[in-house]
């Protein structure tokens, strides 16, 4: 039995990553196709339609998810239009390249490279921020969505650059003034990163968000995803005009992804994001070993490796997903015990 295409199974498993996924982008803001396109990759698809697909994936899950944030009042569109206008620039320079490579037959080894390199920095990174506590960022109240954020929940990094008052400065939701330069500047570099990996460019932009500017990390959140519903929805549109789009893997994507996301979208309001940073970074790292054991099974023709490097990135999505649930949960549960009478 096929459906768009494709055989009845790997309909159930599209579907069932883009729940996972769901879960995934709506709660941190990222986690789409930085997993989707090199899941793509692995089972065969071409460059050019795993890149495409996995932005066309980004834009449909973050209209979802960035609806809830909203309802949350969660979303800093004074950040988000600017953070815009850079990533535009970003996405066209991004595409021009991965066409340039696909023409000498390097998009492919390239692109899995940057992955590893850029998955593992970051997981690393965000794992060991997480174990260690967190730089000045360690307990940080969801609340503070709603008003001033407090300075000593800002990380040392956010401070400095903070600190350096470059013309024209602008104030954020949360307290926050940061120069337009270093905002933009940020915009441009993920921006080029969407269009080179076919990534919505959150699991860089949320962190830098945070870490370089100092935006509270619900605030982070919720204006990624805003911001990224134009930059999927630009970069899916220009590759859709090469062919680099394939309905049949979006769709299914999509459908699952539809209820993952608001419920990840929820979470971030009675979830605190210090309990699930170590299991995010850990999946970052699983990403990057998944591309990694894929390329080295690519070089040395050892075909299964390639399944091996669909199980890892499967896993991780499996895990976090799930740990963000456990905790939504456990929460819940808590806050009900606290407020029932004794």
């Amino acid at each position: 039995m096929e459906i768009l295409g494709l055989s009845l199974a790997m309909v159930v498993l599209f579907v069932g990553f883009g729940l996972l996924i769901g879960v995934l982008f709506g709660f941190f803001g990222m986690g789409g196709s930085f997993l989707v396109t090199p899941a793509l990759l692995v089972m065969g698809y071409p460059t050019r339609v795993a890149v495409g697909s996995g932005l066309a994936f980004v834009f449909g899950t973050s209209v979802i998810a960035t609806l809830k944030h909203r309802d949350m009042g969660q979303v800093d569109y004074k950040l988000g239009v600017l953070m815009i206008a850079g990533t535009t620039a970003g996405i066209e320079a991004g595409k021009e390249i991965v066409l340039h490579l696909e023409t000498l037959g390097l998009a492919g080894s390239i692109i899995s490279v940057t992955y590893v390199v850029l998955l593992g920095g970051i997981g690393a990174f965000v794992t060991y921020e997480a174990l260690r506590g967190g730089d000045g960022g360690e307990g940080i109240d969801h609340d503070a969505a709603e008003g001033d954020v407090d300075a000593d929940d800002i990380p040392d990094i956010a401070k400095k650059i903070q600190s350096y008052r470059i013309p024209p400065m602008i104030s954020l939701r949360g307290g926050v003034s940061v120069s337009l330069w270093m905002i933009l500047g940020v915009a441009f570099v993920t921006g080029l990163l969407s269009g080179f990996l076919g990534v919505g460019g959150g699991f860089i932009r949320m962190p830098a968000l945070f870490y370089l500017i100092g935006v509270p990390v619900p605030i982070a959140v919720g204006t990624d995803l805003f911001e990224i519903v134009f930059s999927g929805g630009l970069g899916s549109f220009l590759y859709a005009l090469d062919g680099g789009v394939d309905l049949s893997i979006v769709l299914p994507l999509l459908a699952g992804s539809a209820f993952g996301a608001r419920v990840g979208s929820a979470a971030t309001s009675i979830v605190d994001e210090d309990e699930i940073k170590v299991y995010f970074g850990l999946m970052l790292l699983g990403g990057a070993l998944a591309v990694a054991v894929r390329e080295i099974g690519n070089v040395y023709g050892i075909d299964a490796l390639n399944t091996v490097s669909l199980v890892l990135i499967l896993g991780s999505a499996l895990l976090v997903s799930g740990a963000v649930v456990y905790s939504s949960i456990t929460a819940l549960r808590e806050e009900r015990q606290s407020s029932s009478p004794a």
